[in-house]
């Protein structure tokens, strides 16, 4: 699970670093900057998710153990 969830943060990031790079600083909610930033920040909130669920299972695992 723990390789699975590095993998999509990595996968989320690739994604959230091109869609930062198809903004237009110019016009940032107009036509493709505006897709652009909502896919990026999707792509942080997958990250963000990816990242609760390894913290997650590492306070499980330690639980576990002092049990």
């Amino acid at each position: 699970m723990r390789i699975a969830t590095y993998i999509i943060s990595i996968i989320a990031l690739v994604i959230c670093v091109f869609n930062v790079s198809k903004i237009d600083f110019q016009a940032p909610l107009e036509n493709e900057s505006f897709t652009a930033i909502i896919t990026a920040i999707a792509a942080a909130c997958a990250i963000l998710i990816a990242s609760l669920l390894r913290i997650s299972k590492k306070v499980d695992r330690v639980v576990k153990t002092k049990v």
